[in-house]
């Protein structure tokens, strides 16, 4: 993708015809930078001119009534070229964000954010659509009798949709300011994006060798990569990159702020003070170069508005109300009994790291005063308790890592994919993807139907947003035109992940790597399978309590022996992994528990607490200060921070589905401990019968059924939570 562009629609790749393509797909090499500002102008007007057209239905025969063929389903087809466009638009922006990119993100944010407050407020279209909502609601209805349950979903969410997104049943000043607060908004969100992936794209800790004793060869073999790299990207011209990139420093590294990279450096790196230099930097993103706790006050003090302006106390009470959680006090019971539990745990966990330091004088020669070189500090947990799990369990995680190569990882993902519901990967070399590193897979089922196309990006690179994510570039629906082509149905997946490239043509993961892969591959299949008439109903179009279910179900078939027996080979003779290693590995499963679950479970705290807050003066509200109290209120344990500071929060201020969200994963963990159960319980992990329903209320389902609903004809029964404080070793 080059930065030079024609703004005319008729050669505007964006805009041409895409049948040419394998599967419809989009012709990357052929979309330039400065195509999606005209694309998506031809589009949004496209768009408005649709459901202008839906609100104009019989609007000069009064005999004839809204129906939900002409306004529920009409408006569920709207807007195709608009969300063509915009998938493209806003999955790059993630994937190759470049500044050229960003310049074009900054400006048309609040511009789609319009669009879409002017989307819900065309004059006449919410009329229609209340009109066969009541219909609904009316049991005499002759038009109800003819409606499936699937449809009767289908407008309510429409309804609601309008309700709470577009403010329908507000005053039109009060829309208009609400427009202008989501437009406001969305330029805030960009800018706090783009802050963290620049700190993230700039900083690099030059290390040596000597520097990465005691450190795996993958990390190793990873921090030469990223200097390499490095290297590159700061020359564009090719001789010039050819002949830096002969002379890089022999001994040269780079540290990224890649968490496949530094967490590892946290783990391995025998240089106390280096750990600490490279940990201030992963905590302080959002704060190196740039500041992003002015933006984030500004966001929550909008978001707060924008709850009071439909009757709400805060917007963590306007969140929750269309989830399953239904209010915040509901999230602070989870919340907070896991909190204790896990306090007690990690209280006990930090005590056990402080007399191993003791007892083998760890940090004797390190400067400092004598109760220093005693306390953990947060540079230091990881590093120690590497050494307390070998010692314990004699589990050393560097000697599993060779047996994780991508590839492996990769074959087991698929395997599981293909016992459970029956699905093949075909590789798909000859279709253009946006980057080299990026693979394609033809996704079929067992009746050899094209069920999806499958993107894999694997690898961190600059421009490049970290974390791992889940996206589509086509959602699926069954709701065509009569004259489009069925494989504009069929949904193309992306997975993003963000793993540290090996200088090699191997590439070796984590533990923790390997599970991202497969809950990332959990969401995929929520994409992948779903079988919805209607795309609003369609893939992860569902309650935000319910989205990390399929994802961290998935993760369970990764931690079972079985699959590691199979795929987990070593990546130069191809042995499977020793016995006794996955022995240890399951022995150690639960250790350092409770620092896992504090670092999480703080940040979900925190969001519910920041979005509680009923009046904001932005001014001089101090987040900072805020953060402070917050944990010394709720006593955070010593040597454990944050795994989101509020400066780098993604979650919350680059989006908003997770605002006052966060607590979704330990949400669905409850749900995802107690179905995998189901598994467990009738004695095979791949037992068919289960797996047909997982795939039928789990992940095919969508948003047809109430999630509840799904949930108990699945299980039979609501979630237990003791699954899930087992599974955490908090009973």
């Amino acid at each position: 993708m080059t930065a030079e562009g024609d703004d005319d629609s008729t050669t505007n790749p964006l805009l041409r015809d895409w049948s040419t393509q394998p599967f419809r797909l989009p012709p990357f090499s052929e979309i330039r930078t400065s195509d999606f500002e005209p694309a998506l102008e031809v589009a949004r007007k496209a768009h408005l001119e649709e459901l202008q057209s839906i609100a104009n239905t019989n609007k000069d025969d009064d005999d004839e009534e809204p129906t939900f063929e002409n306004v529920i389903v009409a408006y569920d087809r709207a807007g195709s070229l608009l969300s063509r466009v915009s998938s493209v638009f806003s999955n790059l922006c993630s994937s190759m964000n470049t500044q050229e990119l960003q310049a074009v993100q900054t400006k048309l944010s609040p511009l789609l954010s319009r669009h879409r407050s002017a989307a819900y407020t065309v004059p006449g279209l919410f009329d229609k659509i209340d009109a066969v909502y009541q219909q609904t609601r009316d049991a005499s209805s002759s038009n109800n009798h003819k409606l499936s349950p699937e449809q009767i979903r289908l407008i309510e969410r429409i309804h609601t949709d309008f309700v709470r997104q577009g403010g329908a049943q507000l005053s039109a000043e009060s829309q208009h300011e609400l427009a202008e607060i989501k437009a406001e908004l969305a330029t805030l969100r960009t800018e706090f994006l783009q802050n963290v992936l620049k700190d993230e794209s700039d900083y690099g800790l030059a290390v040596t060798l000597d520097d990465l004793k005691g450190c795996p060869a993958s990390l190793i073999e990873a921090a030469k990569q990223a200097a390499i790299e490095r290297h590159n990207n700061d020359n564009n011209d090719d001789e010039e990159k050819e002949e830096k990139n002969d002379n890089v420093i022999e001994d040269e590294y780079i540290i990224t702020l890649s968490r496949s990279l530094i967490e590892p450096f946290l783990v391995f790196c025998q240089n106390r003070k280096l750990r600490k230099t490279a940990w201030e930097a992963w905590t302080k993103r959002g704060e190196l170069t740039t500041n992003n706790i002015p933006i984030a006050t500004k966001i929550l003090a909008l978001r707060q508005k924008q709850a009071k302006l439909y009757g709400y106390k805060s917007f963590a009470e306007y969140q929750c109300v269309d989830r399953m959680a239904k209010t915040p006090k509901n999230v602070s019971t989870l919340l907070e009994d896991v909190w204790e539990r896990a306090k007690v745990s990690a209280n006990k966990e930090r005590k056990e790291l402080e007399d191993y330091v003791k007892e083998h004088g760890l940090f004797d020669n390190d400067d400092g005063d004598d109760d220093d070189k005693l306390t953990i500090q947060p540079w230091d947990w990881r590093f120690v308790a590497e050494k307390v799990r070998k010692a314990k369990y004699d589990f050393d995680e560097s000697l599993l890592k060779p047996y994780l190569s991508l590839e492996s990882v990769r074959s087991a993902m698929f395997a599981v994919s293909s016992k459970l519901f029956g699905l093949t990967y075909t590789p798909r070399p000859d279709v253009e993807t946006y980057h080299p590193d990026v693979d394609a897979y033809e996704v079929r089922n067992a009746n050899n139907r094209l069920v999806a196309v499958f993107l894999q990006d694997n690898y961190s690179r600059q421009f490049k947003s970290s974390g791992a994510w889940m996206s589509e570039y086509r959602s699926q629906t069954k709701n065509l035109n009569k004259d489009q082509d069925p494989v504009e149905g069929v949904p193309i997946v992306s997975n993003n992940n963000n793993l540290a490239k090996g200088s090699g043509k191997t590439t070796l993961l984590s533990n923790d790597d390997a599970r991202t892969m497969f809950h990332e591959f959990g969401h995929a299949h929520h994409g992948m399978l779903s079988d919805a008439t209607y795309g609003r109903l369609a893939s992860t179009n569902v309650m935000a309590d319910f989205v990390e279910l399929p994802s961290q179900l998935m993760e369970h078939w990764f931690s079972e022996r079985q699959v590691l027996e199979e795929h987990a080979r070593h990546y130069e003779t191809g042995e499977p992994v020793p016995m006794e290693l996955l022995e240890k590995l399951k022995a150690a499963e639960s250790f350092n528990e409770g620092f896992a679950t504090i670092e999480y479970t703080i940040c979900a705290l925190l969001d519910m607490a920041l979005h509680q807050v009923e009046n904001y003066d932005d001014e001089h509200f101090d987040l900072v200060q805020f953060e402070k109290d917050e944990l010394e209120r709720l006593g955070m344990p010593q040597g454990i921070v944050m795994r989101h500071r509020p400066a780098h929060f993604l979650h919350l201020f680059a989006s908003e589905m997770y605002a006052a969200g966060y607590y979704v994963y330990l949400w669905a963990e409850t749900l995802d401990a107690d179905a995998y159960a189901a598994f467990e319980e009738s004695g095979d992990i791949f037992d068919k019968e289960t797996a047909e329903k997982a795939r039928k209320f789990i992940y095919a389902a969508g948003n047809t059924v109430a999630p509840d609903e799904l949930f108990r004809r699945f299980r039979g029964r609501d979630p237990d939570i003791s699954f899930m404080l087992k599974q955490k070793g908090l009973t």
